[in-house]
C-alpha cells in the first residue's frame, strides 16, 4: 500500500521551498499520510532536549518481545525496539520498529522531484515494522527521522518514494501479534556523511526523547 503524495522541503534559515512529485494511489482509496516528517510536524531544528537527549541516553540492549523500550535509548542498526504507537485517531497498540539498514542513495535517485532537488543526497532507512499488541493497525504508517550526531534533523524533509526506497504502510492483514511488514522511509540531506543514525519520536515522551539508531 503506497502513499499518495511526495515532498520535498529545503530549510535554510526562515526560507523554505516546497516541491512536490506525483505518487502512486492508495490502494484503499484514501490518502495515507506519507512516512517522513512533514513541516507541520517536525521543524530541523528541533528542542534542545531532543538534542541533549539523543546525545547523552545511554546505549541499551534492544528490549525483549513484550518489553517496552524506554524514550531516549540508543540501539544500533538491526536492533528491535518496542514502542505504543498510535496512528490517527482510531488506531493505537504496541510495535515493534527494526531499522534495519541506513543508506545513502544518488542524486539522480530524485529526478521525479525536479531542479529544487539539486545538491540533495537521499537517505534510505530500512524498516521492518512487526504488530506486538495484536490491535487492529490495518493501513497505518510510521515515521522515522534521520539525524546527525547531534541529534539534530538533517535539515532537509522530504517524504515519498524513489525507485529505490518504496514507501509502504501497512497491509489489511496488520491486525494479529506477529504481523509484520517492510517498509522504507526517505529522507534527504545535503552531506549524507552527516547522517549518523535515525529516530522513532511519536507520541508521549519519545516526542522529547526519541528512540535513536546508529549505523
Amino acid at each position: 500500500m503506497k502513499h499518495s503524495r511526495s515532498t520535498l522541503l529545503v530549510l535554510s534559515g526562515v526560507t523554505a521551498v516546497l516541491l512536490s512529485a506525483c505518487g502512486s494511489e492508495d490502494v484503499a482509496g484514501t490518502s495515507a499520510p506519507a512516512s517522513g516528517s512533514t513541516a507541520a510536524e517536525k521543524s530541523s531544528t528541533p528542542s534542545s532536549s531532543t538534542a541533549s537527549s539523543a546525545a547523552s541516553s545511554s546505549k541499551s540492549a534492544p528490549a525483549a518481545t513484550g518489553d517496552t523500550t524506554p524514550p531516549g535509548t540508543e540501539l544500533s542498526v538491526g536492533d528491535r525496539a518496542v514502542v505504543p504507537f498510535e496512528y490517527g485517531t482510531d488506531k493505537s497498540g504496541t510495535i515493534a520498529v527494526t531499522v534495519t539498514a541506513i543508506e545513502a542513495g544518488d542524486n539522480a535517485d530524485l529526478a521525479a522531484f525536479g531542479e529544487k532537488a539539486a545538491g540533495i543526497v537521499p537517505i534510505y532507512v530500512r524498516v521492518t515494522v512487526e504488530n506486538v499488541g495484536g490491535d487492529d493497525l490495518a493501513y497505518s504508517s510510521v515515521s522515522l527521522r534521520a539525524v546527525g550526531s547531534d541529534g539534530r534533523g538533517t535539515g532537509v524533509i522530504i517524504t515519498g518514494d524513489t525507485p529505490k526506497c518504496e514507501s509502504e504502510s501497512a497491509p489489511k492483514s496488520f491486525t494479529a501479534a506477529g504481523e509484520t511488514y517492510e517498509t522504507c522511509v526517505l529522507q534527504g540531506a545535503r552531506d549524507a556523511s552527516a547522517v549518523t543514525g535515525a529516530t522513532f519520536g511519536k507520541g508521549g515522551d519519545y516526542d522529547d526523547s526519541p528512540v535513536l539508531w546508529k549505523r
